[in-house]
């Protein structure tokens, strides 16, 4: 062992301005906190899912913010998470959950969909609904095992707010203007009149060209979120050692 390795790193002290403070005060109730977000994200889920009609249209931006809700709730929630010996087992519930609800109930309004689409004009709205939980459920169970596979609160965080921008970011919308064989040559529409999410805030149907804009502006943000330092602003407040990359580590 070199003398270089046997010397401690010196330990900074906490800083003390107002967000230093608020990040101290968090991480006094750690071992709770995530419970705040997981109630808040669980009831918000049930009545979205359950007690409200499925709604396939926004109409303003409250309206997306609410619906968008318990995601933002759930991600701090996966985020604060304890890291437990049964991580494998909770992994391995969620792929149960997944197979044995999920995955069925997807099926289940599929069919539902294909008996009833001839009569109901808002036949395809419950299946558009259960999509989105899908969505949602597999960015969490990436976090979730992320999280459990030994990743910080602050990047776990990051990476979901950074997995947020990109789901609203409009990819999808795009893409099935782009590959639906419904349209044939000639007779693809100008306009995403279906993104509703990206209507309130444009104002209107987005052109293509808009609906470009929009997602490369939701993709800027979220590679800004990723490069955040929060990390470090959580070490620096606690007044603790900088987190090394396994290559800085002396073997």
């Amino acid at each position: 062992m070199t003398t270089t390795e046997r010397t401690p790193r010196p330990t900074p002290r906490a800083t003390s301005g107002p967000r230093d403070a608020v990040i101290r005060a968090l991480h006094r109730q750690r071992r709770w906190l995530w419970l705040v977000f997981a109630v808040p994200a669980a009831v918000l889920a049930l009545l979205i899912m359950v007690v409200l009609p499925p709604d396939q249209t926004l109409d303003n931006v409250g309206e997306w913010l609410f619906k968008v809700s318990p995601f933002l709730c759930a991600v701090p929630t996966v985020a604060l998470f304890p890291r437990v010996k049964a991580a494998p087992a909770l992994i391995a519930l969620a792929v149960i959950a997944y197979m044995s609800y999920i995955d069925t109930e997807m099926v289940l309004r599929i069919q539902e969909f294909g008996r009833t689409v001839d009569t109901d004009p808002g036949a395809f709205e419950p299946v558009y609904q259960f999509e989105l939980f899908i969505v949602t459920f597999i960015v969490l169970f990436a976090l979730l095992a992320f999280r459990l596979g030994g990743a910080r609160t602050a990047t776990v965080l990051k990476t979901g707010i950074a997995s947020i921008l990109l789901v609203i970011a409009g990819v999808n919308d795009l893409t099935f203007w782009a590959l639906n064989e419904v349209w044939s040559a000639g007779s693809r529409p100008d306009e995403l009149a279906w993104a509703s999410h990206i209507v309130v805030f444009v104002g209107g149907p987005p052109s293509v060209a808009t609906a470009v804009v929009f997602m490369l502006v939701h993709v800027a943000l979220a590679a800004a979120v990723l490069l955040l330092p929060l990390g470090r602003w959580v070490d620096s407040a606690l007044g603790v050692a900088p987190r090394h990359r396994p290559q800085d580590r002396p073997h």
